[in-house]
């Protein structure tokens, strides 16, 4: 099923299309107005990802600015629920938007969606030791750290009640 296109007061939330993704993977133009900073290596990373291995509806969303539709950012899930109904989240956003409130806006409006789908009751996220305003934008979204440092990364869970909401 398409994903559909998420809205908040200050962003839409685009789906990514294959199309879209394989142009930003060869430095063309993907249909929308790109922000300064905006893809970044993670996003590149991710797109290359969604196109050796996704199908057509696979992907996640460009954040665009509502005021005049420039992607500074992408979030998404890695895949469909497992069989626990656990789905990983990642998102990310160019340098120039950070430290704004837009990575909390946008993630919120994708734990919405998700709260909503078939089958997911977990969400989880890996976040780099050391990487505070993802930390902070998980803590103020419910998450709870779920595993003490690992390598690089420390482990984020919001577990969801049955009726799709929070506990």
């Amino acid at each position: 099923m398409p994903r559909p296109t998420l809205r908040t007061e200050r962003l839409v939330l685009v789906p990514q299309t294959m199309a879209a993704a394989r142009a930003l993977l060869a430095g063309e133009d993907p249909g929308l107005p790109l922000a300064a900073g905006y893809p970044h290596a993670d996003s590149l990373d991710a797109l290359r990802m969604q196109v050796q291995h996704g199908g057509p509806d696979d992907g996640g969303w460009f954040v665009t600015l509502a005021a005049d539709g420039r992607v500074v950012g992408d979030c998404g899930t890695s895949g469909p629920p497992d069989d626990d109904g656990r789905v990983e989240i990642g998102y990310g956003l160019a340098a120039p938007f950070r430290g704004q409130g837009i990575g909390t806006e946008a993630v919120a409006a994708l734990v919405e969606h998700l709260v909503g789908e078939p089958g997911v009751r977990v969400l989880s996220a890996s976040v780099e030791v050391g990487n505070e305003p993802s930390r902070r934008l998980l803590e103020r979204l419910g998450f709870t750290l779920t595993d003490g440092p690992a390598g690089t990364d420390r482990h984020w869970h919001l577990e969801l009640n049955g009726e799709g909401g929070r506990r």
